[in-house]
């Protein structure tokens, strides 16, 4: 961003959501404004997921760091790779990240590129820091009081995404597989995948999630979410009989029933795994053009994407 920070300034908010488990919530869950949190116990802390830029990242560490009995928490989980959720790994020097293996290898590649995707923000100091320890499939964490389940459900969100469940508090984070407010965004991974890690998510039961980005929120978002990526696929459908690029059908669909989501320009991305997706030969997750679909959600939106990141 510019030197002027305060037009994009956010209060977040640090929410005790059960017992030692803590939401931080960054409004208002924009591009780039991801949701974090903080599981607390007499043996080890686990935080889930950092911020996008430097600054967001050091006010995430002064924020938690006097709910801790060290420096930084002992675990560091990123929920997937994309550098909101990741790039602020490098501030908790002492935590060693574990993700997916996926996420390892997708964050090696993609590097810093997000950066150039909104070249006017002020990123600050950052480096991307991979993991330390990957699953490939899913793993637990005993911190303690807090059983922290790690669960991969396949490609989602991304092809790295895990899932983290605590099943005596009743509490999951969902990371970008689960958005509240904002539409889901499912270019990197899978539209049908993600409709299934969610129906996982149903069948867990959880009281409280902690969505990617937005508030706070009950089990209702779930079938939100899979409402509107089965309408995603009934558009691509659609558009496949027709003849139809994703660009064509979303700027046909300009008013619709989820015009109330942020970030609807999403829906050109969707279409484009979605309708990939009708090709049933092709595993979920098959690499897509990712460049191209985003200059599409440019043109769908009518210029650069906003973002709230500072």
């Amino acid at each position: 961003m510019n030197s002027s920070r305060g037009a994009h300034e956010v209060t977040p908010v640090l929410d005790e959501i059960a017992t030692d488990v803590f939401a931080y919530v960054q409004p208002d869950g924009g591009w780039c404004v991801n949701n974090a949190g903080l599981i607390r116990s007499t043996r080890h802390s686990v935080l889930v997921d950092t911020a996008a830029t430097e600054y967001r990242s050091r006010r995430l560490a002064q924020t938690i760091r006097p709910l801790l009995s060290t420096p930084d928490p002992t675990y560091l989980v990123n929920t997937h790779f994309h550098g909101d959720h990741s790039f602020g790994n490098a501030v908790f020097a002492d935590s060693t990240i574990i993700a997916h293996q996926n996420t390892r290898e997708e964050a090696e590649r993609a590097g810093l590129g997000m950066t150039t995707l909104w070249s006017d923000v002020d990123w600050g100091d950052i480096a991307v820091r991979l993991p330390d320890l990957t699953v490939d499939g899913s793993a637990v964490l005993y911190t303690g009081e807090v059983r922290v389940e790690l669960i991969y459900p396949g490609p989602a969100h991304t092809t790295g995404d895990l899932l983290v469940w605590l099943p005596e508090r009743k509490v999951l984070f969902g990371g970008d597989i689960v958005m509240a407010g904002v539409a889901p965004y499912c270019l990197m991974g899978s539209v049908e995948g993600t409709i299934r890690a969610l129906e996982l998510i149903a069948r867990l039961e959880p009281t409280t999630i902690v969505p990617g980005h937005g508030p706070l929120s009950g089990p209702a978002v779930i079938a939100d979410n899979i409402r509107y990526l089965r309408w995603v696929q009934q558009l691509a459908t659609e558009a496949t009989e027709a003849g139809a690029t994703a660009l064509d059908v979303a700027r046909s669909h300009q008013s619709h029933e989820f015009n109330h989501l942020g970030e609807s320009e999403r829906l050109v991305s969707n279409l484009h795994r979605a309708i990939l997706e009708l090709d049933t030969s092709l595993p979920l997750g098959t690499p897509i053009d990712v460049l191209g679909s985003f200059q599409d959600m440019i043109t769908a939106h009518g210029g650069t994407l906003p973002r709230s990141t500072a």
